[in-house]
């Protein structure tokens, strides 16, 4: 065993409970910490630098909001 106790074993599934336990700024402080860890080298996102993407946001959509007042109403009258 090691001196850090058996902690280098830990699996995501170990560590996820811990995690949740800490508090808002504990979490954005571990959050911090794994992203400066992270080998930017390695290919690891879909996304690719300097791309620009496009995200669907429900601002300027029209009619949306009628389209999902109706679906309700539907579910609620085959209840």
């Amino acid at each position: 065993m090691s001196i850090l106790g058996g902690l280098d074993e830990m699996t995501l599934a170990d560590i996820i409970p811990i995690a949740r336990k800490l508090s808002p700024s504990e979490k954005l402080k571990l959050i911090r910490i794994l992203a400066e860890d992270l080998d930017t080298v390695e290919d690891i996102s879909p996304l690719e630098p300097f791309k620009t993407y496009d995200l669907p946001t429900p601002y300027n959509s029209f009619g949306a909001g009628a389209v999902l007042m109706e679906a309700v109403q539907q579910k609620d009258s085959s209840d």
